[in-house]
C-alpha cells in the first residue's frame, strides 16, 4: 500500500499536474500516463516517506479508509480545512524536491499552471515548505 500511496501523492501534486498538461488536453490514456516521469527514490528516503505520510493522511478522510490508513501508518478522519490545505502545499513542495526542482522552477509552475488563477498565497505557502525541506534533505 505504501508504494501505491507514494504514487498517489506524486500524481496528486501540482508539479506532475503541470507536466501532464503539456501533453494532455482533454483526456489521458494509459499510454500517456505510463510515460510520465515518476521519481523513484530509495524506500528509506525521507522525502518519499513524507509523500506517503501526507498523501496517505489526505486520502483517509473518514472511517471507510481506516484499513488503508492502518496499513500506511497514518491517522484517519476529517481534517480541518486549514490543516488539509497546508498538507497539500507541503506535498507539492516535497514532490518538487523529488523532481529536483529549484524555487524558480516551482514559481514558474505556479505562474503558468492556470491562466488567471490566484496562486500567490498558495505559492508562498508552498515555497515555505520547500525551504523547510531544503534544510532537511
Amino acid at each position: 500500500k505504501k508504494d501505491v500511496t507514494y504514487l498517489l501523492g506524486i500524481l496528486s501534486s501540482i508539479p506532475l499536474d503541470w507536466y501532464s498538461r503539456r501533453f494532455v488536453e482533454t483526456h489521458a490514456s494509459f499510454f500517456i500516463i505510463n510515460s510520465f516521469p515518476i521519481p523513484r527514490p530509495d524506500k528509506n528516503n525521507t522525502l518519499r516517506k513524507r509523500v506517503i505520510g501526507l498523501a496517505g493522511r489526505l486520502a483517509c478522510p473518514d472511517e471507510r479508509f481506516s484499513e488503508w490508513a492502518k496499513e500506511v501508518g497514518v491517522e484517519c478522519g476529517p481534517l480541518e480545512e486549514d490543516k488539509k490545505q497546508d498538507m497539500i502545499e507541503e506535498l507539492d513542495a516535497v514532490v518538487a524536491h523529488l523532481y529536483d526542482l529549484s524555487e524558480d522552477h516551482l514559481t514558474h509552475i505556479f505562474e503558468t499552471f492556470h491562466v488567471g488563477w490566484n496562486y500567490h498565497a498558495k505559492l508562498e505557502a508552498t515555497l515555505k515548505h520547500y525551504q523547510h525541506w531544503s534544510v532537511k534533505k
